[in-house]
C-alpha cells in the first residue's frame, strides 16, 4: 500500500480560498484552520439552507438519517427544530451531514402531515409547503433573468465605449446606434466607416478624420487607456469589497453543491460586485467571458431568495437542490439554452440531483430564459449575441474533418489545463500573487497592446464568435467570405459542370493569417487571464479559440474543394448550380461551430450539456451528430492526455476543496485500515491515541479542556478508557451547546460533574456503574445528543466500498472498528488524500 504524501491535498499556498485541510480525529473540516487563510468576512454569506417537498427518491437515505438524528432533543441544540439555535447549523468551511439534514426534513414533513389530518389549517400548511418550492425557484429564475439582462446591456455598452460613442444617444452601443441610422453594412474589419452615427474617440475629441495619419495612434492609445482603466476598477472592487467575486465561480459552486459551506460566497456583496465587475472585466478587453460567472450570479440569487422561505432556511442539504436549479438557470441565461442549463446542472455542477430537483431545474431554467427574452438585451429577439440559424446540409465525407477538429480541441484543452494550473500555482508562490492589482494591470495592458492591431482580436470575443459562426453567401462583403470569382466550364457543351477559379482574392489569405495570429493570441492570453483577481469565465474564450480553428479548417477545405468540384470526393460537397450562384461548397460557419464545441469540450470535458447548448444556439437539430462527434473526440483526447477532469476539477484540487469526483476509483484490494495508517504517517489526519469521550468517566472540566485542545467537529464515544468499544458519536457543536445550556439552566452542574453519554451509566452488564456519592456533584446526562447509530465499517472493508459510501451517502466521516472496538476514523479529506496518493 503506498503511503500518503506529506504534502496532502490540503497543503496549498496561503492565499488560496482554502489553504489547508486541518488535522482531525473524526472531522473532515475545521473552521479555524480554514478561516485563517480565507478572505475577510463579507456582510452576507451562505448561512442556512432550505427544504423542499417530500421526494420518493430519498426514502432510503432518509431512513438512515432518522437513526442518526435522534427524535428526543433539548432546546438550543443543533438538532432542535424550534429555531432556538444561532444563525447557522454549520460553521464556515465545514462539510454538511446529508443524512441528518434529510432526516430533519422528513420529520418536519411528517409533522405537517399529522397536522393536516387534524385541522384545515394543517391541510393548508401542507399545500403551501408543497407550492413553496416552485415559488422559490420561480423567484430565483426571475431575479437571475433580470440580472443577466442588466449585465448583457451594460457589457455591450461598456465594451463599445472603449472605441467611441454615439453622440445622439450615448446610452446605445455601436450596433444599436447603427440600427437607429439604418446603416446595415456588416464588414467587421471596417465597422467604424460603415456607421455614420458612431464616432470614434479621436474624431469626437480631437476632430481627427478617419484618414488622418494621427487617427490610428490616438485611437490605439485611447483603447489601451480605457482597457487599463476598466481592469483596474474591477480589480479594486473585487479586492476591497468582495474577494469571492473573482474567477468564474463554477469550481466553488461544484464544491458547495457537494456539501461544503463557504460563507459569503453566495451573498449580496458577492452578487453586486460580481455583476458590476464582470461588465468592467469584459469591457476591458481581457480574454474572458461573462457566461461562466452568470452561473455564480444565479446561485447567489438562489441563496438570497431561499432565505425568505423558513423551511428552506434551516436545512443545508435541501438548499443544495435549490442551488442546483439556480445553476441550471445560470447557463440558461448565459447561452439562451434552457435544456442545456438543466443538463449542465445534472452533468457538471450538481452532486445530489433527485427527480424533483430535475423538474424544478427545468422550470427555473425555462422561466429565467423567458424573463431574459422579455428584457431583450440585444434588441434583436435573440438571447445571446452570437445566435445563428443554419439550415444547410452536411455530407458524410465531412466526418473526417469533424474528428480532426475534435482532436485539435482535445489537444488544446489538455494543454490549456496543464499550463493554466502550472501558472496559477506559480502565481501563488511568486510576487504577482502578493500584488493582484498590479498583475491585473499588467495583463490588461499587454492584452490591449497586442490586441488592437488585429481586428479579430480587437473586437469583443462574443462578436468574434458570431462573425466566425456566420455562413458565407453571395451578398457577404467580409474578407472571410472572399473566396474569389468562380466560373463554370461550358456545362452545355461539356456537361461536366467543372468549376474553375478564374480570379483569386488576396483578402481571404490575409484574413486567414490574421485568424492564425488571433488563434495563438487567444490561447496565450486566456492562459494568463484565467486566475487573476477579476471575475472571469472560460466559456466564450474557449469557444473563440475553437471557432477560429474551425473557420480556418473550413476555409482551407473550401479553397481545396471549389477548383476540384468535378472530382471525387469534392463532387459530393459541391454542385455546379451552387457554385455558379456564388454559394461556397463548404459551410465554414459550421466548421467554426464544431471547432468551438470541440475546444470547450476539451477544456471542461462536458458532453451532453455542451451538445445541447450548441444545438440551442444554432437552432438546427441536423448538426447534432457533428457536434457529438467533436465533443466526444475532444473529451477522449483530453482525458487521455490529462486525466482527472477538466479545468474546474483541476482548480478544485489546486485550491484544496473537499470534493470527491465520481470518476476517481481506487484499487479494489485496498482496505480501510491502509488509509488509517497512511493518514497517521502524514501527521495531520489520524492521532494515536484517538481523542474520544468515555461513556461515564469524563467530567465537565475535562470535556472543556478536550474541546479547547482539539478543534475537530466531533468525538467518538467509547465504553471506557480500557474498553474502546464503540457506543456512538457526538458532534462538537451539540456538545458545546448542551453543556452551556445545562450549566445555565442548573447551577448544580459544576466543573466536577460527571457527564454520562448513555441512559444507564454502564452499557454492558459486566461494567459496574460509577458510584454516586452523597457529596459528589450532580451528574449530567447527555445521552440525547449521542448518535447511537454512527456509520462505521470494519478495518477489512475494501476502500472502493468506503469511497462509494462517501459519495452516495454524503458522509462527513466513518468510524473504523474491529469486533466492535474502535480503531480510528476515516474522514472525507482522508479519502481525498488517498485518491491523490494513488494518482
Amino acid at each position: 500500500m503506498p503511503k500518503a504524501a506529506k504534502s496532502g491535498i490540503g497543503r496549498q499556498e496561503t492565499d488560496s480560498l482554502v489553504a489547508s485541510l486541518p488535522s482531525a480525529a473524526g472531522a473532515d473540516a475545521t473552521a479555524g484552520s480554514y478561516q485563517a487563510f480565507a478572505p475577510a468576512p463579507r456582510p452576507v454569506g451562505l448561512d442556512s439552507e432550505d427544504s423542499a417537498a417530500e421526494e420518493e427518491t430519498e426514502d432510503a437515505a432518509a431512513s438512515v438519517g432518522l437513526l442518526r438524528d435522534q427524535t428526543a432533543k433539548f432546546p438550543g441544540t443543533a438538532h432542535s427544530d424550534t429555531g432556538a439555535t444561532d444563525d447557522g447549523q454549520y460553521d464556515d468551511f465545514e462539510t454538511i451531514d446529508w443524512l441528518k439534514d434529510i432526516g430533519r426534513h422528513r420529520r418536519r414533513r411528517r409533522e405537517l402531515l399529522r397536522r393536516a389530518r387534524e385541522t384545515w389549517r394543517g391541510r393548508l400548511s401542507v399545500l403551501v409547503d408543497g407550492l413553496s418550492g416552485w415559488l422559490c425557484v420561480g423567484l430565483i429564475a426571475i431575479a437571475a433573468g433580470l440580472v443577466a439582462g442588466i449585465v448583457d446591456v451594460g457589457t455591450a455598452w461598456m465594451s463599445d465605449l472603449r472605441e467611441g460613442i454615439c453622440p445622439g444617444a450615448f446610452w446605445l452601443n455601436r450596433e444599436q446606434c447603427c440600427w437607429s441610422a439604418n446603416d446595415t453594412a456588416m464588414d467587421a474589419a471596417n465597422e467604424e466607416a460603415a456607421c455614420q452615427q458612431w464616432y470614434p474617440w479621436p474624431e469626437l475629441i480631437f476632430d481627427a478624420s478617419a484618414t488622418d495619419p494621427q487617427n490610428y495612434a490616438l485611437q490605439y492609445s485611447l483603447y489601451v487607456t480605457w482597457s487599463l482603466l476598466f481592469a483596474l476598477l474591477t480589480a479594486t472592487l473585487v479586492r476591497s469589497l468582495a474577494p469571492y467575486a473573482c474567477g468564474s465561480g463554477i469550481p466553488e459552486i461544484k464544491t458547495i453543491l457537494s456539501g461544503f459551506v463557504i460563507r459569503g460566497y453566495l451573498g449580496w456583496w458577492t452578487l453586486l460586485v460580481k455583476s458590476l465587475g464582470i461588465m468592467l472585466a469584459v469591457a476591458s478587453g481581457l480574454s474572458l467571458g461573462k457566461e461562466g460567472p452568470m452561473v455564480h450570479m444565479a446561485a447567489c440569487c438562489g441563496n438570497i431568495i431561499a432565505r425568505l422561505f423558513p423551511k428552506y432556511n434551516r436545512n443545508e442539504a435541501k438548499k443544495r437542490e435549490v442551488l442546483s436549479a439556480a445553476a441550471a438557470a445560470g447557463v440558461s441565461i448565459a447561452f439562451g439554452a434552457p435544456l442545456g442549463g438543466v443538463l449542465f446542472s445534472l452533468e457538471e455542477a450538481s452532486y445530489y440531483f433527485p427527480l424533483k430537483t430535475l423538474w424544478r431545474s427545468f422550470f427555473c431554467s425555462m422561466v429565467a430564459a423567458s424573463v431574459l427574452k422579455l428584457v431583450n438585451p440585444f434588441g434583436n429577439d435573440h438571447l445571446v449575441l452570437f445566435a445563428v440559424n443554419y439550415r444547410s446540409a452536411w455530407s458524410a465525407l465531412e466526418v473526417g474533418p469533424f474528428v480532426l477538429l475534435g482532436i485539435l480541441g482535445g489537444l488544446f484543452g489538455a494543454g490549456f489545463v496543464k499550463a493554466n494550473v502550472w501558472l496559477c500555482r506559480r502565481r501563488k508562490l511568486g510576487a504577482l500573487g502578493r500584488h493582484p492589482i498590479a498583475e491585473v494591470a499588467a495583463v490588461a495592458s499587454l492584452t490591449a497592446l497586442a490586441a488592437f492591431p488585429n481586428p479579430y482580436t480587437r473586437m469583443g470575443t462574443a462578436r468574434l464568435v458570431r462573425l466566425l459562426f456566420s455562413r458565407c453567401g453571395p451578398e457577404d462583403v467580409s474578407e472571410l467570405c472572399d473566396f474569389g470569382a468562380v466560373a463554370v466550364n461550358g456545362t452545355a457543351t461539356t456537361g461536366t459542370g467543372a468549376a474553375v477559379v478564374v480570379a483569386g482574392d488576396a483578402r481571404l489569405d490575409a484574413a486567414l493569417w490574421k485568424l492564425s495570429i488571433a488563434y495563438l493570441f487567444k490561447i496565450v492570453a486566456t492562459v494568463f487571464t484565467f486566475g487573476i483577481k477579476v471575475p472571469s469565465g472560460l466559456f466564450i474564450p474557449s469557444l473563440a479559440v475553437g471557432a477560429i480553428a474551425g473557420r480556418i479548417v473550413g476555409s482551407l477545405l473550401e479553397q481545396l474543394a471549389a477548383p476540384n468540384a468535378a472530382y471525387f470526393p469534392f463532387n459530393r460537397l459541391c454542385s455546379a448550380a451552387a457554385v455558379a450562384q456564388g454559394q461556397p461548397c463548404v459551410n465554414s460557419g459550421l466548421y467554426a461551430m464544431v471547432g468551438a464545441a470541440a475546444a470547450l469540450g476539451g477544456v471542461t470535458r462536458m458532453t451532453l450539456s455542451l451538445v445541447a447548448i450548441m444545438l440551442e444556439l444554432t437552432g438546427g437539430l441536423e448538426y447534432s451528430l457533428p457536434l457529438m462527434i467533436a465533443a466526444l473526440t475532444s473529451k477522449w483526447v483530453g482525458d487521455g492526455l490529462s486525466g482527472g477532469g477538466g479545468i474546474y476539477e483541476a482548480h478544485i484540487r489546486l485550491n484544496g476543496y473537499p470534493f470527491l469526483a465520481s470518476w476517481e476509483r481506487p484499487a479494489a484490494d485496498a482496505a480501510a485500515a491502509d488509509v488509517d495508517d497512511a493518514s497517521a504517517l502524514a501527521g495531520d489526519v489520524m492521532r494515536r491515541p484517538l481523542r474520544v469521550l468515555r461513556q461515564a468517566e469524563d467530567t465537565v472540566d475535562k470535556i472543556n479542556r478536550l474541546l479547547a485542545e482539539c478543534q475537530v467537529n466531533g468525538f467518538p464515544v467509547v465504553l471506557s478508557a480500557d474498553y474502546h468499544y464503540l457506543i456512538g458519536f457526538v458532534t462538537r457543536r451539540d456538545l458545546v451547546m448542551a453543556i452551556e445550556y445545562y450549566r445555565k439552566k442548573d447551577d448544580s452542574i459544576v466543573g466536577q460533574s460527571v457527564v454520562y453519554f448513555a441512559d444507564t451509566p454502564a452499557a454492558f452488564a459486566d461494567q459496574p456503574a460509577a458510584p454516586n456519592r452523597r457529596n459528589s456533584p450532580k451528574q449530567l446526562n447527555l445521552s440525547r445528543i449521542v448518535d447511537l447509530a454512527p456509520i462505521a465499517v470494519t478495518d477489512q472493508t475494501p476502500m472502493f466500498v468506503v469511497l462509494e459510501m462517501f459519495r452516495k451517502l454524503g458522509l462527513r466521516q466513518t468510524l473504523v472498528t474491529r469486533n466492535g472496538r474502535l480503531l480510528g476514523v476515516i474522514t472525507k479529506k482522508d479519502a481525498l488524500r488517498y485518491l491523490e496518493n494513488l494518482s
